[in-house]
């Protein structure tokens, strides 16, 4: 029997990702440099430290390159192409429907908590969660377990009893991973990614409602 449901955030429930790149871009074509989506996406869902962007930009941009103004730039762009974002299609649903279901929910994301909270808190989402573990309380993000281990523990369920709904292949991953079915909502910077962790792939959260989901995959748990 499913009793939880764990979300991540970035790209799933707010689509911070797809302007993230966005803002990048930009600022690489302002400096006639080419990031390319392919290489980005390698990190979409994980901790994205280890990709030197800022250094992948100015060996392109050459002599001259101003890396407190392409940092400007970016952050810039970034809350410009945010101003109009909004939760992604059917999560408010979900979140109040797994409440009335009497499920228990948690937030498992490898960004930072006041990253999160910073988001959760002006659109009302944080009272939904019974648990938020961010990347502060790992010493590895996703595509490693560990974020979803410690969930589980706190919504006190164990791995098959609950869901994880995810937007990137690390995402996904992370959640098989630590032994939970996975549900994948891609975002615009993922629709065309395979996800051979996933249980389920849907368009949107409106595609399917959670009782049907929560159904499909509780008929393929019994069928195990």
């Amino acid at each position: 029997m499913i009793r939880a449901v764990v979300f991540d955030f970035d790209g799933l429930i707010l689509d911070t990702e797809t302007n993230e790149f966005r803002s990048y871009q930009a600022v690489f074509t302002a400096f006639r440099a080419e990031l390319k989506l392919a290489e980005w996406q390698k990190w979409i869902g994980t901790d994205a430290s280890s990709f030197d962007v800022y250094g992948l930009l100015a060996r392109q941009a050459g002599d001259g390159f101003d890396l407190e103004e392409a940092r400007r730039m970016r952050r810039e762009r970034f809350a410009q192409f945010m101003r109009d974002e909004r939760v992604r299609p059917g999560v408010e649903t979900y979140l109040r429907r797994a409440r009335e279901l009497g499920l228990k929910i948690g937030l498992a994301s490898s960004s930072s908590r006041a990253w999160l909270m910073g988001y959760l808190e002006p659109l009302g989402l944080a009272g939904f969660f019974d648990t938020i573990r961010a990347k502060d309380d790992v010493e590895k993000v996703k595509p490693d377990p560990a974020l979803y281990l410690l969930a589980l523990r706190d919504l006190g369920v164990s791995p098959g009893q609950a869901v994880a709904f995810e937007d990137s292949p690390n995402g996904s991953e992370a959640a098989r991973r630590a032994g939970m079915f996975c549900v994948a909502v891609p975002n615009a910077l993922t629709a065309d990614l395979a996800f051979p962790h996933a249980d389920l792939k849907l368009a949107s959260m409106e595609a399917m409602s959670l009782d049907e989901v929560l159904r499909l995959l509780s008929a393929r748990q019994t069928d195990g």
